[in-house]
């Protein structure tokens, strides 16, 4: 029920529904309202009817039979005050004009029937503006005529104005509601994109740990539960990286423990077996002797693989970075293997060229990374008996013709080897690629 309650759906439905309901709801209260406070009541004496005001002047004309002028110029006089925008005036028997209001009313002192029969003819029509009529005082000539002359804009009653009016004002105010739905609507969704974008922004925006940072849940609704699944989410991730961080540690502790232990029965094993060189041996025991000690040189430099892998991924293996000859240095390198691959009757080619090729690396770093290739294909490569050294565009290539590193060989291990290449030259900005099948092995090394 709480989640109904809260609920953003249920939210905008009783926008819809209070928008639906309530334009039905308006039209008659505006009416009502505008009925009872702007409508006027009209005065009973005033007639705005053009029948009406015909029937009321003949029968005010006839009422008038017999009366003395005094009567007759009262009458009209009280007529005026309740048609006050009209013109009225009365003609007795022989023509000549009697009364007229206003008294600035521009019409002849006397009439003749010829200009009477003329006058009458013009002021006659439905259309014709001002609306006019003429009746005979008691119903008889003898006794002269009036006239009422009345502006057609003036034959609307305060009421009808008002019908009109409210005419405009009921689509305005119908137009006035719907605008605010769509403003009541535009500000529902409003906060609901500033709600899904600030969310959005947590995520995208990540903290120095690479893991965004929680957000501040302020409502139920199902942005908020929203927003709490992604709180629980950022807690588990931490808790999930604490946890990551501490077994690493445990690792990178238990390695380096590991290869410090191990060095001593090595170095000891190693001690025996120099000894034993010295001593006359049978054939067998002399190859016995030469595996011994190849094993336990294999072991040392795993062991000093692991551990510098184990710096490198903590960040703690020594960078000295400076500008070097990187020919010559290869060159110096590579002196040092030459005799080894020699003895195994390799096929060398070494073009380094004697231009300077200068490089920002740690000298004694990348004369690791080179031995690290070397003795990986003095092991992995003999097969091939090639390699090759050179420099292509200012690109250092090894080369050999082995049977590639996805076949296994007898001596494969884990990687660590190539694992601590890559890392060192990534160290120092230094860009690697393989490329292998069984036809042999080519890398390829370069500045970024």
């Amino acid at each position: 029920m709480k989640k109904l309650k809260n609920s953003l759906l249920l939210q905008y439905l009783l926008i819809i529904l209070l928008a639906t309901t309530i334009i039905p709801i308006t039209i008659p209260v505006l009416s009502i309202i505008f009925y009872n406070g702007i409508s006027q009541e009209e005065s009973p004496d005033r007639y705005y009817n053009g029948t009406d005001l015909e029937n009321m002047w003949h029968q005010t004309a006839k009422g008038l039979a017999g009366a003395s002028e005094e009567q007759i110029h009262s009458k009209l006089k009280e007529l005026k005050s309740i048609y006050q925008e009209s013109s009225i005036y009365w003609v007795d028997g022989t023509g000549q004009t009697r009364d007229k209001f206003p008294e600035s009313l521009s019409i002849p002192n006397q009439w003749s029937a010829s200009f009477a029969i003329d006058f009458i003819k013009k002021n006659r029509g439905n259309t014709i503006d001002p609306f006019t009529v003429v009746a005979f005082i008691g119903n008889n000539p003898d006794d002269g005529f009036m006239v009422l002359q009345l502006p057609r804009a003036d034959m609307v009653s305060p009421n009808d104005l008002v019908v009109k009016s409210y005419n405009y004002i009921l689509p305005i105010a119908l137009l006035l509601i719907f605008m605010l739905f769509i403003l009541i609507s535009m500000l529902f969704f409003y906060r609901i994109r500033k709600r899904l974008l600030h969310l959005q922004e947590a995520m995208v925006v990540p903290e120095a740990n690479g893991i965004p940072s929680t957000v501040e849940v302020t409502k139920e609704d199902e942005i908020g539960r929203l927003g709490q699944s992604f709180n629980r989410m950022i807690h588990e991730l931490e808790t999930s990286r604490e946890r990551e961080q501490e077994e690493e540690t445990l690792r990178k502790e238990l390695i380096a423990n590991l290869s410090h232990d191990l060095r001593t029965p090595l170095t000891t094993i190693r001690g025996h077996a120099y000894r034993l060189k010295k001593e006359s041996l049978s054939p067998t025991g002399q190859e016995s002797l030469d595996f011994i000690d190849e094993k336990v040189s294999y072991m040392g430099e795993l062991i000093e693989n692991l551990l510098s892998y184990t710096l490198l991924a903590s960040g703690k293996y020594p960078f000295h970075p400076e500008t070097i000859d990187i020919n010559r240095l290869i060159r110096t390198s590579f002196a040092a293997w030459y005799p080894v691959f020699e003895n195994l009757h390799f096929d060398i080619q070494l073009n380094i060229p004697e231009k300077k090729l200068l490089w920002e690396v740690d000298p004694q770093m990348f004369h690791r990374v080179l031995d690290n290739l070397f003795q990986n294909i003095y092991r992995h490569a003999r097969s091939g008996q090639f390699v090759a050294v050179r420099i292509e565009h200012e690109t250092l290539i090894i080369e050999d013709y082995g049977p590639g590193m996805k076949v296994k060989s007898n001596q494969q291990g884990v990687g660590v080897g190539l694992s601590v290449v890559s890392l060192m030259l990534k160290e120092m900005q230094l860009d690697w690629t393989i490329e292998t099948d069984e036809r042999g092995t080519r890398m390829m090394i370069k500045k970024y």
